[in-house]
């Protein structure tokens, strides 16, 4: 009798000891897709930087939270090129995003006058806009980080779809595609850091500010250390 009750006990734990050697299996497979990619594109990588965390210890976003990002960022970032406040505050109207800004973003907004460099930094979120537009299904692709994305479509999406639509329409992806993407954009953020550490211009072709911005938003899409998004680390 006690044989058999060791013997359950024992079918019980092995599932759980396997189950949780899976996890840096996950991670390590991601790591050398990624690794595998950059070599083949001539980006330099290191074998100690490490891996990023497994699905299980990721943070999913909701598809409601991720369609208000991109809204965000799409009316952040016409602010930011056009400078005009007016059409800022009238997007903000017709798109019923007053709710979506973070505190930095609605300072921004709120400012009749910003500063060319905050323009300039919010301009970059056109970046961030399209990458949650990735996530949620409406870009088909991430395309590598080497020019900057198609501001047009992403005009052209909102417009188009609007909020409601936007959110009829979207499909998050799963959450293991959003950390290879993840991992991938941290291990490319590393090469155009390391670069620029030495003086030199981006590996193959990158452009190092698509990279950070794509990696910002990226890190926010899976919870990154729990951070908000104007607190946002992207550590290489």
């Amino acid at each position: 009798m006690m044989k058999r009750i060791f013997s359950t006990l024992l079918a019980l734990v092995i599932p759980v000891q396997a189950a949780v050697s899976q996890t840096p299996d996950e991670a390590q497979a991601r790591k050398a897709r990624s690794v595998a990619l950059l070599q083949s594109e001539g980006v330099p990588t290191i074998d100690h930087l490490p891996t990023i965390e497994p699905e299980r210890a990721s943070t999913r976003r909701n598809t409601k939270a991720v369609v208000q990002r991109a809204i965000a960022l799409a009316i952040v970032a016409v602010k930011g090129e056009t400078g005009d406040h007016t059409m800022g505050q009238a997007l903000i109207r017709q798109f019923d995003a007053a709710s979506f800004f973070t505190p930095d973003e609605r300072a921004f907004m709120d400012d009749p006058d910003p500063s060319d460099q905050d323009r300039t930094n919010f301009t970059w979120r056109y970046e961030g806009a399209y990458v949650m537009l990735w996530a949620l299904g409406i870009t088909p692709e991430l395309e590598r980080p080497d020019h900057i994305c198609d501001v047009p479509f992403i005009a052209n999406t909102l417009r188009e779809l609007g909020t409601d639509g936007l959110m009829r329409r979207a499909k998050l992806r799963p959450q293991a595609e959003l950390l290879d993407a993840a991992d991938l954009i941290y291990r490319y953020d590393w090469a155009a850091v390391n670069a620029r550490l030495k003086g030199e211009e981006p590996p193959a072709g990158l452009d190092k500010g698509v990279v950070f911005e794509r990696h910002y938003a990226l890190n926010w899409l899976i919870g990154y250390m729990d951070q908000d998004w104007d607190d946002i680390s992207t550590d290489t």
